[in-house]
């Protein structure tokens, strides 16, 4: 190969079929020569397949394939970090590691004496470089790769006035290899290993020069390999009581190493059944979120809500659709509005215990610290896309989803906006990740994210509406919160303008304590009565008034609405007097 000029003279050897995408991706890029510093970011401590020569394979880590794989037939590929400073990385080759010690040393001196410095170990191997570079006898040329995992140490993101001297050098100086045009025409590559890109500085993540390929969570075909793998190395059946085919299925979300530390409970404890494995599959993920996802298990369905027929007849269909498969039929996502107290939260938990996938509720993913917050949020957002079909439960979204306006807070709301509306508006994964957001204030959360194609049903709740769905609530609730009740204990109780759910079960909880306090196992009306007697609704009714107002107003179907309500809206111009009276209401509560 003409090591000159910038188009080889010979075909460049065909990529190898059984790649991994992001190992496609990285020689597609290098080969026309366009490219020669690579981002590797997402799922980068995992394990990566090696074929063998009896076709069985080997897993190993992502620096050791490329070392072996990628570089595999490179002259020299060296590995540099902080804590282990600079060394060869010849994969399992003797040979092939002599040569590259004897390189080497001739240019650094012996193994004890290579820099170990950040600052030093950069100036030595931009001079190696530099020397290549003007070598004029082609036998003298190698091929060089230069593999830095824990990159957000050596270019860590920063404002450029807060870079130190040193970060602000090597800064610069992976910046002039990315684009220096002589280095792109010879054989020398450099790949950068992070696990979130929003940590490695700005400027070298955007410039032109170089490309951040993710490296994602494995699919099922990459588990379902692995696990074959599992089965004829270690004997998979004394460790678990699933085949491969049906942990390919179940371990969506894990990486390998996570598949293999839950396989490994088996040695110690007995081979694991379906109860362990859903625990230690939840323990992991959380884990492997840093604690930002919260899982949620559903214990209630959609039968066990009052009222609210027509929005319950939607998402029962919904659920439908999605346990037949039909992902192409089911929204993006959900807007539960309604004042406080109307159960949103309960109806979202009691759609995903009947739609029968995992749930989970973003924690607060926000931190104190530059770049972390999006750093967290990326992680999330890695997970959600192998875990699905995932339903996510974001409450208050209106508080914890920012928006477009940067604020006081160097603009991390608004990219925290950006990214989750990008993920929302993302239909690759439709019926994959399903959106629920609930707030009490819907007209504070930005029109990107009520748009249709995001949380495009917009469901509005509503206080008990009359005599008959108070009672059949108090059944519920009793049930729920475990209250036994004599057959005629439900006194009449009439329908108050803003009685919620959240009250009834205030009632219902004071009347069980009552029921104990006496040491009775069953609650009488006495007991209900004098609860109801002695709790004092929230005097809040116009705040409670403009939330509704605000509800009805973003409402998308109408016949979730009331009848009462419905005839407002369909009266002529009864948007407009609804939003007329909502900013009446506005101006009074500032």
């Amino acid at each position: 190969m003409d090591q000159t000029s910038p188009v080889p003279a010979e075909p460049a050897p065909p990529i190898p079929d059984w790649y991994p995408p992001w190992a496609r991706q990285l020689a597609e890029m290098y080969l026309p020569g366009t490219t020669c510093l690579f981002i590797l970011h997402g799922n980068v401590h995992d394990l990566v397949w090696c074929p063998g020569s009896d076709h069985a394979g080997e897993y190993g880590n992502v620096t050791e394939f490329l070392a072996e794989q990628v570089f595999g037939s490179w002259d020299v590929v060296t590995q540099y970090d902080a804590a282990k400073g600079l060394r060869s990385a010849p994969g399992a080759d003797a040979k092939r590691l002599q040569e590259m010690q004897k390189f080497l040393t001739d240019r650094f001196g012996e193994v004890g004496l290579w820099p170990r410095d950040p600052d030093a170990v950069l100036l030595a191997l931009d001079k190696l470089v530099d020397r290549l570079l003007v070598e004029e006898d082609p036998k003298r040329r190698k091929s060089l790769a230069f593999v830095f995992p824990y990159a957000q140490y050596l270019v860590p993101a920063s404002d450029l006035p807060a870079l130190s001297r040193g970060t602000g050098t090597n800064l610069v100086r992976f910046l002039n290899w990315a684009q220096n045009p002589y280095i792109k025409r010879r054989n020398i590559a450099f790949c950068l290993i992070a696990d979130k890109l929003s940590e490695v500085n700005e400027r070298l993540v955007s410039s032109p020069h170089a490309a951040a390929i993710q490296i994602p969570l494995p699919d099922r075909a990459e588990r379902l390999r692995f696990c074959q793998w599992m089965e004829r190395s270690q004997s998979l059946q004394k460790l678990t009581e699933f085949t491969p085919e049906q942990l390919a299925d179940l371990s969506n979300g894990l990486s390998l190493t996570n598949l293999q530390a839950l396989l490994s409970q088996g040695k110690t404890s007995g081979p694991v059944n379906r109860d362990r494995f859903k625990q230690l599959k939840k323990t992991l993920i959380e884990r492997q979120c840093g604690g930002l996802v919260e899982f949620v298990e559903p214990k209630h369905t959609l039968e066990l809500v009052v009222g609210q027929q027509a929005a319950k007849d939607r998402l029962r269909q919904d659920a439908e659709l999605l346990q037949q498969g039909r992902l192409d039929a089911a929204p993006m996502g959900y807007l539960f509005t309604g004042p406080v107290g109307t159960g949103k939260t309960f109806l979202a938990e009691c759609y995903a215990g009947s739609v029968g996938i995992p749930c989970v509720k973003l924690r607060n993913f926000r931190s104190k610290y530059v770049g972390e917050t999006e750093s967290n949020l990326e992680q999330v957002l890695t997970v959600l896309r192998s875990l699905g079909p995932v339903v996510v439960m974001i409450d208050e979204a209106d508080a914890s989803l920012g928006d477009r306006e940067a604020g006081g807070d160097s603009g991390t709301s608004s990219r925290v906006f950006a990214m989750i509306a990008s993920q929302m508006g993302d239909t690759q994964y439709r019926g994959k990740i399903i959106w629920m957001l609930m707030t009490a204030r819907p007209e504070l959360l930005p029109i990107d994210l009520k748009r249709q194609g995001r949380a495009e049903v917009h469901i509005p709740l509503f206080y008990p509406q009359d005599e008959a769905e108070i009672t059949e609530m108090f059944k519920v609730l009793a049930k729920k919160n475990k209250l036994a009740l004599e057959g005629d204990a439900i006194p009449a109780i009439q329908p108050n303008q803003f009685l919620s759910g959240a009250d009834i079960e205030s009632v219902v909880l004071t009347a069980k304590r009552q029921m104990l306090a006496d040491g009775r196992s069953v609650a009488t009306r006495a007991d209900i009565e004098l609860a109801f007697r002695e709790f004092i609704p929230s005097a809040q009714g116009l705040e409670k008034e403009y939330q509704e107002l605000a509800s009805v107003l973003e409402c998308t179907q109408m016949s979730f609405l009331p009848p009462e309500w419905r005839a407002k809206v369909s009266a002529l111009e009864g948007r407009a007097r609804l939003q007329e009276r909502m900013s009446k209401i506005r101006v009074l509560l500032d």
